[in-house]
Parts: C-alpha cells; structure tokens; sequence
C-alpha cells in the first residue's frame, strides 16, 4: 500500500469511508505505516462473511475494536480452529495460515490489523476454499 519516510512520524484519524476493499471483502481504512509494517481498521459489516484467503508474504496480529463474530484458521500443518471474535480479543495470523472471518448480526465487526511487511497490494491474497458459505 504505501510506507512512511524514515524518521518522518505520521498521525492518522480514522477516515469515515472506506479506502479500498480488501481481496476478503471487508471495507479497510489505511492507518499509518512504516517501512516494517502497515496497520489498518477493517470493518465487516454485520451478518455478512469474508471470502476466506492465504497470505503469500505477510503475517499480521489482529486486535477487535467492536462486534462480535468468529474467525476460522487453518495453519501450514493442517489443524483448523474457530476462535469466537468480540471485544478485545487479539490474534495472529501467520504466514501462509488460510483463513476466513465473519460478523454476527446485530453491528459490524471493527478490527485494527497490523500486517508485516506492509500490505503489498491485492495479488498478496489469494482465494482458498471458504470454511463457511458466502
């Protein structure tokens, strides 16, 4: 997406619209961003799925703003977990994990993401076979 010169610090509000549509279908924001990683609000609106992804190069640590939903993950080895997604839950996401999210009823799911290296751009996700329908 875009990094920040060295030495040159950057403060960022929130932007009340969305910047760009993630390759997974949730609405993202662009927060500040360093040359070792970027960070992000995402939003998916409620009752809606993602489309589930791998990353081919990043890993990032996840942390839920609002909402409530759950995440599935499947890791390098095989072993798939869902994780209940609410209110101050933090997660990783690691290289090469597929994985998919989704938002209950009621409001949206917000999560502040921070993806190392920085987001290189939508070819970064690819597809894989969704855990839950779209």
């Amino acid at each position: 997406m875009r990094t920040e010169e060295a030495g040159k610090p950057e403060t960022k509000s929130v932007p009340a619209n969305c910047d760009v549509i993630a390759p997974d279908g949730s609405e993202i924001r662009l927060l500040p961003a360093l040359r070792s990683g970027s960070s992000v609000h995402c939003t998916l609106p409620a009752g809606k799925v993602s489309q589930a992804v791998r990353h081919k190069t990043v890993e990032e640590i996840w942390h839920v703003l609002e909402g409530e939903g759950e995440i599935w993950r499947r890791d390098k080895s095989g072993t798939e977990t869902v994780v209940g997604l609410q209110k101050g839950v933090s997660l990783t996401i690691p290289l090469g994990t597929s994985f998919q999210f989704r938002a209950l009823a009621g409001r949206p799911l917000e999560i502040f993401i921070v993806t190392m290296p920085p987001w290189p751009g939508n070819d970064e996700a690819e597809a894989v076979s969704n855990h839950w329908p779209l």
